[in-house]
């Protein structure tokens, strides 16, 4: 038989070197993700390869087992067994059985509305990274006994590491055991558990199925991805379905967790063991009948709780079918992925239990109870890890179906992937999901049930209520250091919620604004810095409207090819799938608009975060936090709307430092100070969505970074202005501008061509004006120097101005900066040789009742 590694090692030259078993419990496969390029593919796990349930199961309970002996049952009973989402999750529950004694709970991406964080931790290499801990009794984890850490493999110790270290900073205890069903670590690893375990002064306890390491030669990473690039197909269409799917709904047990997400004890064990018999049937009513001569025998489970064997044997002596005895007590699984003795192939229709990410651990008791009463049970679960298929008897991901995610998650929408289901000669399939998981997504045309339904005669779609925990409004013990989910529209900010995900914390019900007098006189004397304050918004008059009207109609063509020029160019430079993070909030609409350039191009749907920079104060680090445990580093790409002197651009160079893997060029709109490479045009144009505040942004203020209001574990803070929607342009903004990318394609071609043959090499030419200017005026401070027609735009709504400085000729750019600086008695002088439309000067050394050069007051209108 061929190992199903053989395709990548002998591509690669991977070698897996360890315990015989290895091969037998592992294959290799190629995956997307700029970390790694190979993937340990488990024939036991039930994630990427379809296995006996009975397999499954008994590899995980035996493991269990195994913790039982090495702790004993004094602390066996005072232990908490963790297990690792969304892969490790039915893993892990399988483990609490076969311990018996102690609760079970596993980490998840899904977060509950109301349910307190107990903690969370993050997964260096994971596609899709941060976890949460939700117990519903947030004690939990607050107790001192053994905490059993269960994962699918221990690969460099970094998760658990992670884990670890995050959980004892708030409930330190002396025993932790970890349990994994292969020991893959590299020898630089082998030392750092325990040198962890000196460090944090506690027993760590290894327990592994099998043990081993890959050896991954010179520029396995880099070959890796090109293979890749030159295997991967686009997904095909789904046919139509042969029939609808068959609807089964499961009464699970009233008051039984449906996952372990939110806690799971030795009490709602024996209930589910009692409850599973029933569901089975349920099931199987809807499977395909076997015929009368094909009827088999069915013999005893490996592993059974004594509950279920009461159960099982009642129902069977009901059948008059005769059955093996059962064991007393389960007994040690083989090793490897043999099926044990018993359930080789059985006669009647093959079926695939089918489970969804997280959702793995009552899918699998369900195929085990199906497997119990006689039935051909195979068992996997849909994922969204992305991973290469080769139909190729060497290589462990023959088939791959993709469809969109169907849960609503909350980092946003995104594909989902089953594997090794399509052409493996399945007669039914049963998709075991949660109710928040049925959704229109999930019966759509290219949906999961259609692309099920074009492989697999028989779909039935088996729904399990999602549980809501009683305890929901309990908080957890001590503050948890786990970030939030980006907040999102209509909830926060009146953009879509596909559009951007907020990396910031909801202020709007605390008061923030103040006088902009007050202000600036705090800030200039050092008793406040900006941003621990909001200017009063804004509101524009009917004049002041109808200017930034006829400023959109009148630009919105040249917006269009900057932004489609800027798009093109990250495309080309920076990343094939870029990750775009704009800093708020005068980016974020410039992130708007090139995600959705992408998605008109290239069909590409880009993952777009708004998070807040603030100067002297640096780029907010829980943010960054947060990204670069959701997507690599290296593909994030910084935008902003446009760059004025440079400081922010030297601000996020200087705050990415101490972040690996970070680039910290931005890419802007447009560049007229000179100070990166990445942009849509270097001249300085009036680009309306500076012309207003909050009204062309979403509705989101300005980001706030105050001690009093954002902790060490806090996103920075912004208000959602939502009593402001009557005023809001922000859609019809990138609307007019989304409409004009057709006409501008040809000229967008044209630039990127030529930028990308250009020397752009930043001259800096803007910060050397800047300080020139500085000095002539006398100022002294290049902060209250704000070059470009954004910048003075800013001054004139939001600081107290001194005078205007607009380059001669440069009326066309201007009208709205004339009128505001009409309104508030500010001077405009017109001078030559300035690199920008115009710079905003703030009136230093500012007290109130300071006049302007004309001996105008400067006061707010």
């Amino acid at each position: 038989m061929v190992w199903t590694g053989t395709w990548v090692a002998e591509r690669l030259g991977v070698e897996l070197i360890g315990d015989e078993e290895l091969p037998a419990l592992l294959g290799l496969a190629l995956r997307r993700n700029p970390k790694r390029a190979h993937l340990l593919v488990s024939n036991v796990l039930g994630k990427h390869v379809p296995q006996r349930p009975s397999v499954v199961y008994g590899s995980g309970f035996g493991l269990g087992l195994r913790v039982r002996e090495l702790l004993g049952d004094a602390e066996a009973a005072r232990s908490v067994v963790l297990g690792y989402a969304e892969t490790a999750t039915a893993l892990g529950h399988a483990v609490a059985d076969g311990l018996g004694l102690a609760p079970y709970l596993h980490s998840t991406r899904r977060p509950v509305t109301g349910v307190a964080r107990a903690g969370g931790f993050e997964e260096s290499h994971s596609h899709a990274t941060s976890h949460l801990l939700l117990p519903e009794d947030p004690k939990l984890l607050a107790g001192d006994g053994p905490l059993v850490l269960v994962d699918d493999e221990f690969s460099t110790g970094n998760t658990v590491l992670n884990t670890v270290r995050a959980l004892h900073e708030r409930y330190p205890r002396e025993r932790y055991v970890v349990v994994a069903l292969v020991d893959m670590r590299s020898a630089a690893d082998l030392g750092r558990l325990d040198a962890f375990a000196a460090e944090i002064g506690a027993r760590v306890d290894l327990i592994t199925a099998a043990t081993g390491t890959v050896h991954l030669p010179p520029g396995v990473l880099q070959k890796g991805q090109a293979l890749v690039a030159r295997h991967e197909t686009p997904p095909p269409v789904p046919r139509a379905p042969h029939q609808a799917p068959v609807r089964v709904e499961l009464t699970w047990p009233t008051g039984l967790p449906d996952g372990g997400r939110h806690g799971f004890t030795p009490d709602h064990r024996a209930i589910l063991e009692t409850a599973l018999p029933g569901m089975a049937d349920a099931i199987a009513e809807a499977l395909p009948a076997p015929a009368a001569a094909e009827r088999p025998t069915t013999p005893a489970p490996t592993h059974e709780a004594p509950e279920a064997r009461e159960a099982r044997e009642a129902r069977e002596a009901r059948e008059t079918r005769e059955a093996p005895a059962a064991p007393e007590s389960p007994a040690q699984p083989p090793a490897g992925a043999q099926p044990p003795a018993g359930a080789g192939p059985r006669p009647g229709p093959r079926i695939l239990v089918l489970g969804f990410e997280e959702l793995m651990y009552a899918p699998l008791r369900l195929g085990t109870a199906l497997e119990d009463a006689g039935h051909d049970v195979s068992y996997s679960t849909t994922t969204r890890s992305p991973v290469l298929a080769v139909d190729d008897p060497g290589y462990a991901i023959r088939t791959r179906l993709v469809f969109p995610a169907h849960d609503d998650p909350a980092d946003g929408p995104g594909e989902r992937y089953a594997y090794n289901v399509a052409g493996a000669g399945f007669d039914a399939v049963v998709l075991v999901v949660d109710s928040a998981a049925d959704t229109p997504a999930l019966h759509a045309p290219d949906g999961l049930l259609a692309q099920l339904a074009a492989h697999i005669p028989r779909v039935v779609l088996a729904v399990v209520p999602s549980y809501t925990p009683t305890a929901s409004a309990i908080e957890a013990p001590e503050r948890s250091s786990m970030l939030p989910e980006p907040l999102r529209g209509p909830a926060f900010s009146s953009y879509a919620p596909e559009e951007v995900g907020w990396l910031l914390q909801d202020l709007s019900d605390v008061e923030l604004e103040a006088p902009t007098e007050e202000r600036e006189e705090a800030i200039q004397s050092g008793g406040a810095h900006y941003a621990e304050s909001l200017p009063v918004e804004y509101q524009p008059s009917e004049r002041y409207q109808q200017l930034f009207q006829t400023a959109l109609e009148s630009s919105a063509d040249r917006i269009a090819r900057a932004v489609g020029t800027v798009t093109e160019t990250v495309l080309a430079e920076r990343s094939a799938r870029p990750v775009l993070v704009s800093l708020a909030r005068a980016g974020t609409p410039v992130g708007v608009l090139m995600r959705r350039w992408a998605q008109a191009r290239h069909g590409l749907d880009l993952p777009h975060y708004a998070v807040s920079i603030v100067r002297g104060r640096g780029i907010d680090a829980n943010a960054l936090r947060w990204i670069a445990a959701h997507h690599d580093p290296a593909d994030v790409v910084f935008v902003d709307g446009w760059t004025g002197k440079g400081a922010i651009t030297r601000e996020l160079a200087e705050a990415l430092k101490e972040f690996d893997g970070f680039d910290p060029e931005i890419a802007v709109l447009a560049d007229p100070g000179s100070c990166v490479r990445t942009y849509g045009t270097r001249e300085d144009f009036l680009i309306p969505s500076a012309c207003l505040n909050s009204t062309v942004s979403g509705l989101i203020s300005r980001t706030v970074l105050r001690a009093d209001l954002v902790g060490p574990d806090d996103f920075h803070g912004a208000k959602f202005y939502r009593e402001l929607a009557d005023a809001d342009v922000s859609e019809a903004f990138l609307d007019a501008v989304t409409a004009r990318f057709d006409e501008v394609a040809a000229s967008v071609d044209t630039d990127v061509k030529e930028l990308l043959a250009a020397d752009r090499t930043p001259t800096w030419e803007g910060w050397a004006a800047v300080e020139r200017i500085s000095e002539e005026y006398g100022i002294h401070d290049v902060n209250l120097v704000k070059p470009g027609v954004g910048e003075t735009t800013r001054v004139l709504l939001r600081r107290v101005p001194w005078k205007i400085l607009a380059k001669r000729g440069a009326d066309a750019d201007l009208a709205h900066v004339r009128l505001l600086a009409e309104q508030r008695g500010v001077p405009v002088e017109e001078v030559d040789e300035l690199p920008y439309s115009c710079v905003g000067l703030i009136h230093p050394q500012y007290t109130r009742g300071a006049t302007g050069a004309d001996g105008k007051a400067v006061v707010s209108q």
